[in-house]
């Protein structure tokens, strides 16, 4: 007997947002269902116990993506970190092997939830990938059986970056371009859900800003002004507002000759640093380990982010 269907297929996506197709290659996608919350509560003097469904909440979606291409998800965080927090609609198709759309999955009136970059690495070969997490007000969800193929929309700038396209630099000090490797940071929006009325589905509000330390590394050869703005913002306790500096992490093309975009960095202090510890008689680089605090960040690309 011939099976007439299969249950498996390959992982093949098309993100659009606000019925504009983005041309970053998604990597992962999950998230963004109905669930009902299930309560277990005692009932009477005998210990016996029920369970019912009560309020109904959608999880968030969560997509990694590369970081090519990613002009309008780049928009739309740039918008949310300067409290803009303009809320976006569109939808999540799923293809099978042959590029055929299978299955839709509409968001709508999502705020950015939690913004994580990619550990930069100087030394590394291996592509990279931001993952962003949203959250929908409603969503919808179809299964489809369509001929037209998903059609890749990507130029010919649209390439894997790596992490190891990146320049990272601070005003007054000139050495942090010589910056080796920054560890991961995760940008978070906190978001506040309401109940209320006949809808059932909560509303959603943004709150608060999290902005995140930068932690990094450079070789010792290279720190000396990183060590004297440690001595006197740290050891020596100048550390008032005058004494905070701005800086960028800028993302570049593989050919590492054109910026993709920047992450500005205000209000930048400085909390911790350290010499990485060795081994001896080990024929290695010493680095010094430094750790900055940032008061605001700022998406930096031009009238167009991306590489589209």
């Amino acid at each position: 007997m011939t099976l007439q269907k299969r249950a498996y297929t390959a992982g093949h996506f098309e993100l659009k947002i606000d019925g504009h197709v983005s041309t970053a290659f998604i990597k992962t996608i999950e998230g963004g269902y109905v669930r009902k919350s299930v309560v277990d509560e005692p009932i009477g003097s005998d210990l016996s116990r029920i369970k019912h469904t009560a309020v109904l909440d959608i999880e968030p979606f969560s997509c990694e993506c590369g970081i090519s291409g990613l002009g309008d998800v780049l928009r739309w965080i740039q918008a949310s970190w300067r409290k803009e927090f303009n809320r976006r609609s569109g939808q999540i198709t799923h293809a099978n092997f042959d590029l055929n759309p299978t299955f839709e999955h509409e968001f709508f009136d999502a705020l950015i939830q939690e913004t994580t970059f990619p550990a930069l690495d100087g030394s590394a070969r291996d592509a990279a990938f931001m993952k962003v997490k949203f959250q929908p007000e409603r969503v919808a969800v179809k299964k489809i059986n369509s001929k037209a193929k998903l059609q890749a929309n990507v130029g010919s700038k649209q390439k894997l970056w790596t992490p190891s396209a990146f320049r990272f630099s601070i005003d007054g000090i000139d050495e942090m371009k010589f910056t080796n490797k920054i560890e991961s940071f995760t940008i978070k929006q906190g978001i506040k859900k309401m109940w209320m009325g006949e809808p059932h589905l909560p509303q959603i509000e943004p709150t608060k800003l999290e902005f995140p330390h930068i932690t990094g590394t450079i070789a010792l050869e290279y720190a000396d002004k990183l060590l004297e703005w440690y001595a006197s913002y740290v050891v020596q306790g100048q550390n008032d507002k005058k004494a905070q500096k701005s800086g960028a992490i800028e993302y570049l093309d593989p050919s590492k000759t054109k910026t993709i975009f920047a992450i500005n960095l205000y209000e930048l202090g400085i909390s911790h640093l350290q010499v990485l510890g060795a081994s001896a008689n080990q024929d290695a680089i010493k680095r010094v380990k430094f750790e900055l605090y940032c008061g605001r960040m700022d998406i930096d690309g031009g009238a167009q982010l991306g590489l589209e």
